[in-house]
């Protein structure tokens, strides 16, 4: 996520750092780069404009703290400009008045609002919400069959009927919500490949009629100032409560991310951040902000894993651990939790410092040939590992279509594994854990 914005910044704070003494002339220089580097991420000309001269004042008048060198105080201050750019705090879902609350998704075409729909459906039947969707987008070809097959998905129920009048399928889409006790109902309505007066007037009718709680702008984060301009566009006819950014895990420059909020002056309150159903984030700006300056974000990381992770599972692992019990069993089961958790890439944005780690290379694919192994195994030979000799290396190999070179490499790997494990297991001094650890060369 904006890695090439990560990358200038992390060099620019380097050089920063480096100096016992900030004079005038190292703040414009930082200042200069720093605005570079954001009109090449396609921050837009105004925004970068406004955030440089912000910082610039703030930084020229700062009294440096004791504590901390200059270089310090400067990125202290571009860190604070930054989440102020963004937005203050999370700005959640308006829940407020009579069930079900409705919310309206608008977007143009390709920047997968169809997607979010059943992600944010998702979402909020994870946080203990009865959602129902509204397959209101007669006009893109398959879109009223994509979200039918996504809620099958999801199990959660879609409205949808065989009508061309977006407006009547909304209504009927509310009456059924009614009847059937949902208490969010969410509307999947038209885009367009560009805005047109015809859309605009669709979109007005239903907000006018629905009266949605919510108007939930998507913008492809991909498509830059573009996603901006459209965003812009749709305030001035709709009056939006809020913006969704798409596409964000991809090689994106993603200046719509520091635009946006700036331009139409509504908060983003969420993000996609993978194809998954689970790939979706509540938006926090200064968590957004500590990822964009490599400073990690933990707390989002924890939140993820304690959404995902079956605490029973946990529990049942514990026990194991502290009998020496793990096997390759246990070793797939952690395997489909960290997969469930999104793309690897993504994951590392949220551990401090990874960014910085240049020569790491994080390989998808390692995770699919390691899986095709464990699933070539028996259940026996995942239990006990030891029995695993070279005629059943050769039949896990060709099982799994990979080599008995890889076989061997897991193996080894599980052992040393279950080594450390059964190391840490003894040690009960918490700092004798961590010498343990750092004596290791794993």
């Amino acid at each position: 996520m904006l890695e090439q914005l990560r990358d200038n910044l992390d060099g620019i704070f380097k050089s920063l750092r480096g100096q016992g003494k900030i004079t005038d002339k190292h703040i414009a220089d930082a200042m200069r780069d720093i605005r570079r580097s954001l009109l090449e991420a396609d921050v837009n000309y105004t925004v970068a404009k406004d955030f440089i001269a912000s910082i610039r004042e703030k930084a020229l008048g700062a009294q440096v703290i004791r504590s901390i060198t200059p270089g310090q105080q400067i990125i202290k201050i571009i860190h604070e400009q930054m989440i102020e750019l963004l937005g203050e705090g999370n700005a959640a879902i308006d829940f407020g008045g009579l069930p079900p609350v409705i919310i309206m998704v608008a977007g143009l075409q390709g920047s997968g609002k169809t997607t979010f729909v059943a992600k944010l459906a998702q979402y909020l039947k994870n946080q203990g919400k009865r959602p129902m969707m509204v397959a209101a987008d007669i006009y893109r070809p398959a879109a009223i069959d994509q979200l039918i097959a996504l809620g099958k998905q999801i199990a959660l129920p879609v409205y949808s009927e065989n009508s061309n009048n977006a407006v009547a399928i909304c209504r009927n889409g509310l009456k059924s919500a009614r009847e059937s006790q949902a208490n969010v109902l969410i509307l999947d309505t038209a885009g367009r490949l560009h805005i047109d007066e015809n859309m605009m007037n669709e979109l007005k009718q239903i907000k006018s009629e629905i009266k949605p709680r919510e108007i939930l702008f998507v913008a492809d984060g991909m498509t830059g100032q573009d996603a901006v301009n459209a965003a812009g566009a749709f305030e001035n006819e709709l009056q939006l409560t809020g913006i969704v950014l798409t596409k964000m895990d991809g090689d994106t420059r993603g200046g719509a991310a520091l635009s946006i909020r700036a331009v139409t002056g509504k908060p983003i309150k969420f993000i996609g951040t993978g194809e998954k159903m689970s790939d979706l984030e509540p938006f926090f700006p200064d968590r957004f902000a500590s990822r964009i300056l490599g400073k990690g974000d933990v707390v989002s990381l924890v939140e993820k894993a304690q959404a995902l992770i079956d605490e029973e599972e946990a529990e049942k692992l514990e026990k194991k651990l502290r009998k020496s019990g793990f096997s390759l069993s246990d070793f797939q089961k952690q395997l489909r939790m960290i997969k469930k958790m999104g793309p690897l890439s993504s994951l590392m944005d949220m551990i401090p410092g990874a960014g910085a780690m240049k020569n790491l290379h994080v390989d998808e694919k390692q995770f699919v040939r390691t899986e095709a192994i464990l699933n070539s195994m028996t259940i026996l030979e995942k239990e006990k590992p030891q029995l695993i000799n070279a005629s059943r290396r050769r039949r896990i190999a060709k099982g799994s279509g990979t080599s008995v070179a890889d076989v061997n490499r897991l193996l080894n790997q599980f052992e040393q594994m279950r080594k450390m494990l059964k190391k840490m297991n003894k040690i009960k001094n918490p700092r004798q854990m961590l010498a343990q650890m750092s004596r290791s060369k794993m």
